[in-house]
């Protein structure tokens, strides 16, 4: 008896145009894990792409974030675009460190922003690429204010370090009034009705501190092997 199950439809141009995909996702992975193994520690920071923020102090608190984790030996790893990624870029620049940018195209207006050292861009076209190049390279995540694009980098990880598919490393939480009705949620709702632990929950810090930010991620990195994020 053959195990296989067969299907009475198959639609060849489909399945071509499958394959091409498919090739094209080897393609990203294999650009992606040769651009990034040179990079060194780096920690990834996700935010908002709106070039006029309501609340330029996130702006800021990104470029100091930035600024001392170089200091501290990191590189900077963004989504390459505008907004609070730009300012991390910038600032990563500014202070002589390596300032990468993971770059998706969503429409024809998007472009890597200007701070990018050349042979630090990669672009893909499949946001799940993209993905784990952040979860495999970063040593810890700062995330500020952001929208869709900055949740689903955070619930990601959350996702990968909850069910051990990827080794745990920092989750910070920049912003401590735009996150506080998400970690409420999550607190009150989610973990209330047992569908988290309290050992899930804990995998997020909020912190506005910048020292405490970066000498979390410094101490977890000393701790760590090379490379044993995923």
């Amino acid at each position: 008896m053959d195990d296989q199950i067969s299907f009475p439809y198959k639609d060849s141009h489909a399945q071509s145009v499958d394959y091409l995909r498919i090739f094209r996702m080897m393609s990203e992975f294999v650009d992606g894990f040769e651009g990034m193994t040179s990079l060194g520690p780096a920690v990834a920071i996700f935010g908002s792409t709106n070039e006029h923020p309501i609340d330029r102090k996130y702006y800021d608190l990104a470029e100091v974030i930035a600024k001392k984790l170089v200091e501290k030996g990191f590189a900077i790893m963004t989504g390459g675009g505008t907004g609070i990624m730009e300012c991390a870029n910038k600032a990563a620049q500014e202070a002589k460190g390596r300032s990468c940018g993971l770059c998706v195209r969503v429409s024809e207006k998007d472009k890597p922003n200007a701070y990018i050292d050349p042979g630090c861009s990669l672009h893909f076209h499949y946001f799940f690429v993209r993905k784990v190049m952040f979860v495999r390279y970063a040593k810890g995540f700062v995330v500020l204010p952001g929208g869709f694009g900055t949740l689903d980098e955070l619930f990601e990880a959350l996702t990968l370090i909850q069910t051990k598919k990827s080794h745990h490393f920092p989750i910070y939480l920049v912003g401590k009034e735009y996150w506080a009705g998400l970690l409420d949620w999550l607190k009150n709702t989610v973990l209330a009705r047992r569908n988290i632990k309290q050992e899930d929950l804990a995998l997020i810090r909020i912190s506005d501190d910048v020292d405490e930010i970066v000498n979390g991620v410094v101490e977890h990195h000393q701790k760590i092997k090379p490379l044993e994020n995923f």
